[in-house]
């Protein structure tokens, strides 16, 4: 008699694929944050540094987009820590 009729494998199965699934949803939703993440690097310093496009970048638009981006890193850093310091006060107080 075949396997497929019995629950019980199903049921021994099920928390693996639970598992694997929440572990795939939480990389899939990881790399969505960050493409949002470099979507809004890419919208906020073109607006700031990028003054006509061009075939190419003069090194004054090159030297400002790495700036941007590397101050832009730089607050998200800054908010996140802060907001987790904010959270680790907030759960230590419980």
């Amino acid at each position: 008699m075949s396997d497929y009729g019995s629950s019980s494998s199903y049921q021994d199965d099920k928390p693996k694929v639970d598992s694997e699934l929440q572990e795939f949803l939480l990389a899939e939703k990881e790399r969505a944050q960050f493409q949002a993440q470099i979507h809004e690097f890419n919208d906020f310093c073109w607006e700031k540094c990028v003054d006509k496009p061009g075939t190419k970048l003069d090194s004054r638009t090159e030297t400002c987009l790495h700036n941007c981006v590397d101050r832009f890193i730089d607050v998200s850093l800054l908010i996140t820590n802060r907001f987790a310091q904010i959270l680790q006060k907030s759960t230590g107080n419980m």
